[in-house]
């Protein structure tokens, strides 16, 4: 065992052994004044040499239990410094882990703002494509012809929607050499209607641009003029007697023009009443065709009442014949089911039967058929 020089209970102990030769040498220096004081005293020296042995004892039970808390001390510090490393690995996987998230999270938001940039760019593309539009829609609508073109085609196609293509003729000319915008091809009564396409897109718009009372006033009366003289173009041209019906209607592509007629000049839609020519938007316009597609079907429904009732007795025929057949059925069911009642009766009779047979009970068929008890068996069958 290796023994630190340094350690205090190692001198505690070289003192201890000095001052006990000391005391030998005294005492031994002194044996020879007193043989009787040499006996306690050799015994006290026993007795220290005993207590600086325990003493040493002592000292190396704590050397050995110094070194088992250094080597304690030593493993607690390895295990320790262990568990540290293991925990700083793990929370650099974790920073390491959350970086990662971040710059994932982070090019993903850089990737979806880029596509919403890239959105507001087509959409910017598309404003600038629509006020293109709009621009090259206000130049055809300032032209009468295209104008009048713009509103043919929106009636050509509201009318193709609502009615079948039968039912109609687009640009129709008249006996009067007249041509309509639509004719609708109505029975009589009303008959054949005529559908005229006007569009009074200057007086509106002075209307709009109006900024005091007199260009207010000017503008109501241009429209009034250019109302009026639309729906007297459309009673005297497309109002023929034993040719078309004895109304028509004149047919505004714009429900703003529409609704200020209902609303600042109800005289011109009484006007128009009066002339039998009512005014209509593209809204107003479907719902009128709708009604006259019902009419439509209700004639040729009418038309096809002939062959209606024709299908309708043939109808009663196959349903009289059916009767017959199902009561024919019905009987056949009901002699069916006597001939299977009549046909268990026999059974159960030849069931009872067998088991006599079976059980050889002679007396018992003796006496069911009444004839004496002999040796002579009858069997009835």
């Amino acid at each position: 065992m290796t023994i630190a020089t340094n350690d205090p209970m190692i001198w505690l102990a070289a003192g201890a052994v000095v001052l006990v030769v000391v005391l030998l040498a005294l005492v031994l220096s002194a044996a020879g004044r007193s043989a009787r004081a040499v006996a306690p005293l050799t015994q006290q020296m026993l007795t220290f040499a005993q207590t600086v042995q325990s003493l040493s004892d002592g000292q190396q039970q704590l050397a050995g239990g110094l070194r088992h808390v250094s080597e304690a001390a030593a493993a607690s510090q390895a295990k320790m410094l262990q568990l540290m490393e293991t925990r700083l690995q793990q929370v650099n996987a974790q920073m390491t882990e959350s970086l990662q998230g971040s710059a994932t999270r982070t090019a993903r938001s850089l990737g979806d703002l880029q596509q919403r940039l890239e959105a507001i760019d087509k959409a910017q593309a598309n404003i600038e494509k629509l006020s293109g539009n709009v621009l090259g829609l206000q130049d055809i609508l300032s032209n009468k012809q295209t104008r009048g073109a713009f509103g043919e085609i929106q009636l050509n196609d509201i009318v193709a929607k609502a009615l079948p293509a039968d039912s109609y003729t687009m640009q129709a000319t008249l006996s009067n050499g007249k041509r309509a915008d639509c004719l609708i091809h109505l029975p009589n009564p009303p008959g054949p209607i005529v559908i005229d396409s006007k569009f009074p897109l200057e007086a509106y718009e002075a209307l709009r641009r109006a900024e005091n009372q007199s260009q207010l006033i000017e503008a109501q009366r241009m429209m009034r003029i250019a109302v009026r003289s639309h729906i007297k173009a459309i009673s005297e041209k497309y109002l023929i007697e034993g040719e078309t019906a004895d109304g028509a209607l004149m047919f505004l592509p714009s429900e703003a023009v529409y609704a200020e007629l209902h609303s600042n000049f109800p005289e011109l839609v009484r006007e128009g009443f009066a002339a039998k020519v009512w005014i209509v938007s593209p809204t107003t316009c479907m719902a009128t065709l709708t009604t006259m597609r019902a009419v439509l079907k209700d004639a040729r429904m009418r038309e096809q009442a002939g062959a209606i009732r024709k299908e309708l007795a043939a109808l009663y025929a196959d349903v009289d014949r059916l009767s017959t057949r199902v009561g024919s059925l019905d009987r056949h069911f009901g002699q069916a089911a006597k001939d299977i009642e009549d046909i268990k009766i026999s059974a159960e009779k030849a069931g009872k039967r067998a088991h006599r047979l079976d059980n050889f009970d002679f007396e018992e068929l003796a006496q069911d058929t009444g004839a004496p008890t002999s040796r002579v068996v009858r069997l009835d069958l």
